[in-house]
């Protein structure tokens, strides 16, 4: 099987058994859609949703984020990993949206990058999610997924996981695609031992015909 019909055959199967596919992360607005995103790096979406109503009970806008500080920040966010800096991020990214965009998050990713806590993932995911654009954002689900099933061929990075997939996949397809493999990778092919006997792309995955000629 080539590598075209590899993606063109997966991306069929999900399109059918997975035509609804959107990041768990509960939100409602832009701002806490990147506040939540920030929280969920290296952490799972179920704590964060347990974590985040507190949050915005306390800072129901970009702008009482703003002007609070990162001590106040950290007991609402405690049981999250990395609360320490995180804190500092949401504040700093609360006071720099404030300032330079007007309290609006921004639809760019270069522009959303210059955000404190926000790396290229946390962009892409925001740009995608919100503003509906082409971005692929490579989590560590998307990075193992890619790699086992051969869809990323010797990534080193997840740069490089999403420049080959932004590559070959469609780009109307681009922003589900994420959350196809996404939740792919956190309920079926998962990191310690993937579920393949219940896989339905499994005939269509390199891991799966490795393991079974050994």
């Amino acid at each position: 099987m080539s590598r075209k019909e590899r993606f063109e055959k997966i991306i069929e199967y999900l399109s059918k058994h997975m035509p609804v596919a959107e990041t768990e992360l509960q939100y409602t607005n832009p701002y806490e859609l990147i506040v939540s995103v920030i929280l969920s790096a290296q952490c799972t979406d179920k704590r964060v949703n347990i974590t985040t109503p507190a949050f915005f009970k306390k800072f129901p806008t970009v702008q009482a984020l703003a002007k609070s500080s990162s001590e106040k920040v950290f007991p609402l966010i405690r049981s999250i990993s990395y609360p320490n800096n995180k804190a500092k991020h949401l504040v700093g990214m609360a006071k720099m949206l404030v300032k330079d965009f007007d309290g609006v998050v921004p639809s760019d990713v270069e522009e959303l990058q210059k955000l404190p806590g926000v790396g290229r993932k946390t962009a892409n995911v925001v740009a995608s999610v919100v503003y509906k654009k082409p971005t692929m954002a490579v989590d560590t689900h998307v990075f193992r997924v890619s790699a086992r099933i051969g869809l990323a061929l010797n990534a080193k990075n997840p740069l490089q996981t999403e420049m080959q997939l932004v590559k070959h996949i469609p780009k109307n397809k681009i922003a589900i695609a994420h959350h196809w493999l996404i939740l792919h990778g956190r309920y079926v092919c998962v990191a310690r031992k993937p579920k393949c006997e219940e896989c339905g792309i499994k005939l269509l995955c390199k891991y799966y015909e490795k393991s079974r000629i050994m």
